[in-house]
């Protein structure tokens, strides 16, 4: 029963199941989006009064939603597999925001006034510069994270598994409902209220609540963990984690080169964590009591 469970949520067929339909879905949602900006431009329906009716480039904002969604999933599939690749996948949802949020701001530029001289313009740069940044740092995290994998599984690395994995469980259906609360809401007040959603917003709708979730999940998984291992070195990764999250949920609460620097500033302090630890580990520096 209990596998049947996990193999229904987070098993390697339910992940490529999620992966066509996440694609179908994006590809329609894509079209839609298109066709809805076609009639807003000739005045059919709605009107280019709203944000996301304005320009072709803003329809591809909502089927980069839609992968977004994927890849809270992946998050969700690695979460009992691998701790760094879970974190990992935290900083790629927060790189492909960035992205998301990219394609929002070009397709709002000012072409009538000088480059630099509008907030939109200067944000432009500033998450071109992020992009790139965040690409280049979750690659050396991944590097690091790849290099040390351990194969042994004594009965409390067993335990330690079975417990992610029923945090993963119960992580899919809250953060289904969230999503489909959050969505809900936005097109009531996009569409049906008429009220114009601004940049921040639209682009924290749902991802904010996410990160604060995780950040309670980061803190279980800390507890959880001193049933598997007791040492320094694991204390002070799993707690660098969870400083990092936080780091990612704070960033919402700030715009612009501000956002940039929490973001950063987050990714910075889980790579440097996990390097740290790798080297403590390469150097056998901590043992266990039983090992003294």
């Amino acid at each position: 029963m209990k596998n049947n469970i996990f193999d229904f949520f987070i098993s390697d067929t339910s992940k490529k199941s999620i992966e066509k339909s996440i694609l179908v879905i994006s590809l329609i949602s894509f079209l839609i989006h298109l066709l809805l900006i076609f009639l807003a431009n000739y005045n059919i329906v709605f009107s280019t009064e709203n944000s996301i009716l304005r320009s072709p480039i803003m329809a591809i904002y909502t089927p980069f939603s839609f992968i977004l969604i994927y890849e809270i999933y992946l998050l969700i599939y690695y979460l009992p597999r691998s701790i760094t690749l879970y974190i990992s996948k935290q900083y790629e949802i927060i790189a492909l925001i960035v992205i998301r949020r990219l394609f929002k701001d070009i397709s709002e530029m000012e072409t009538s006034t000088s480059l630099f001289s509008s907030t939109i313009n200067q944000n432009v740069f500033i998450d071109l510069s992020l992009t790139i940044l965040l690409f280049f740092l979750i690659y050396l995290f991944r590097k690091n994270s790849l290099s040390l994998s351990s194969k042994n599984l004594n009965s409390s690395m067993i335990r330690f598994i079975e417990i992610k994995k029923w945090i993963a469980v119960f992580l899919i259906p809250a953060f289904s409902i969230m999503a489909i609360y959050n969505l809900s809401l936005w097109i009531g007040d996009t569409f049906i209220k008429t009220n114009v959603v601004n940049n921040q917003s639209i682009n924290n709708i749902f991802f904010a609540d996410f990160f604060q979730v995780l950040i309670l999940v980061d803190v279980f998984l800390l507890i959880f963990s001193f049933f598997h291992s007791d040492l320094f070195h694991k204390i002070m990764r799993n707690s660098g984690f969870i400083i990092s999250t936080i780091l990612l949920r704070m960033s919402f609460l700030y715009e612009g080169f501000s956002n940039a620097i929490m973001i950063i500033s987050a990714l910075l302090f889980g790579l440097l964590i996990l390097y740290i630890h790798n080297k403590c580990v390469k150097e056998k520096l901590f043992k266990s009591a039983s090992e003294l």
